[in-house]
């Protein structure tokens, strides 16, 4: 392994691990809605892993067509950036309508005391194309430098590798904090019951403040 492609491995794990720690969005959505619509753990990481790894190859697939038609780095973010712009976007109308949805529900069934779920049963298998959709529509833009190198170069081996580590390394950095907060929010549900009732509502606040964030901070 030559030192260039070591240097390049050693770069996409940590760029990816801190860029996806850094950024809320890569997280908070999994989170609030698993519990929310009471997913479990395993699914909740099935969704969180394939919305990652579709993150990723949107980046991989728009920096080799990039490179393919001879764009360089600068044009290849300026694309990056609008499309996590209408990601963002996409954040908060989600959020906004799930905050809505959550209030009606909320206000339908406060009075009911027993928990069976009567939520729409095609919002449930909704909500994971809907997140899975917003990641491919907002690639992760750190990752288009770092095979740019490898590509011109036409060492789509070391692309491979690369793009591998790194989407690894924001995988862990996902199903780390949406686990680790995963078991803290079934904590908090324990003690706070009102949660079982505007939790949607909740997680719909949350998701819709995210997407704010982002536009307003350029998290």
């Amino acid at each position: 392994m030559s030192h260039e492609l070591t240097l390049l491995l050693c770069s996409a794990f940590v760029i990816g691990f801190i860029h996806t720690l850094m950024g809320p969005d890569h997280y908070v959505p999994f989170i609030v809605i698993s519990k929310a619509r009471r997913w479990s753990l395993p699914k909740t990481i099935v969704v969180t892993t394939f919305a990652g790894i579709g993150h990723v190859m949107s980046a991989l697939i728009l920096g080799l067509i990039g490179i393919s038609i001879g764009l360089t780095v600068l044009k290849l973010q300026w694309i990056t950036t609008r499309s996590n712009a209408i990601a963002a976007w996409l954040l908060i109308l989600l959020g906004l309508l799930y905050f809505i949805w959550g209030l009606r529900y909320a206000a339908k069934h406060h009075q009911t005391t027993h928990h069976h779920d009567h939520r729409p049963k095609n919002w449930k298998e909704l909500t994971p194309w809907v997140l899975f959709i917003i990641f491919i529509l907002g690639p992760c833009e750190p990752l288009i430098p770092l095979i740019f190198y490898p590509a011109m170069q036409g060492k789509l081996a070391e692309v491979t590798w690369v793009t591998a580590l790194f989407a690894l390394a924001t995988i862990i950095a996902m199903l780390g904090m949406v686990t680790a907060s995963y078991f803290g929010l079934e904590k908090i549900k324990a003690k706070f019951h009102w949660f079982e009732h505007y939790g949607n509502a909740l997680a719909g606040f949350v998701i819709f403040s995210t997407g704010c964030a982002i536009k307003v901070f350029g998290l």
